[in-house]
């Protein structure tokens, strides 16, 4: 759109996507295992349902505040890139943000490795925004921070 900054690089996307969900996993990891999701040492059986009530509350409350602060999380900062409104480029509105938020965290709770890649998918094939299925529903872009 005109006078937008140009959109994000899928690289850069990607690279801050996966620095936002180490940054939800652990303390939701952490969370489940005081919780009793996880026995003892046992990391292996995968995470229980309290650990995905977790990743996805802490996951939206996450995205949500930092997307409705300034556009960015911390792994869209590092990158260098934002979220925007697709209208006029400015920070998303509250409501904006929650939407984005949940429809990326809340199906975490039970389907998360298989949410995100459709994501991911949606974000690579679509013209001409390059919007996945959370920004479509916002009426969101990611876009080079200025």
């Amino acid at each position: 759109m005109p006078g937008m900054p140009p959109l994000a690089a899928s690289g850069k996307r990607l690279l801050a996507r996966i620095i936002d969900v180490i940054i939800v996993l652990i303390p939701a990891g952490l969370l489940d295992w005081a919780a009793g999701g996880v026995h003892g040492d046992d990391w292996t059986a995968g995470r229980s349902a309290i650990g995905g009530i977790f990743t996805a509350g802490l996951g939206f409350l996450y995205e949500w505040y930092m997307t409705k602060s300034t556009g960015q999380t911390v792994g869209k900062k590092l990158m260098g890139i934002r979220a925007a409104t697709l209208s006029d480029g400015s920070v998303p509105s509250t409501n904006a943000a929650a939407a984005r938020a949940a429809i990326l965290w809340l199906p975490a709770f039970c389907c998360s490795c298989f949410w995100f890649l459709i994501i991911g998918i949606t974000v690579l094939f679509d013209r001409p925004y390059k919007q996945g299925v959370h920004e479509k529903a916002a009426r969101t872009v990611v876009v080079t921070a200025v």
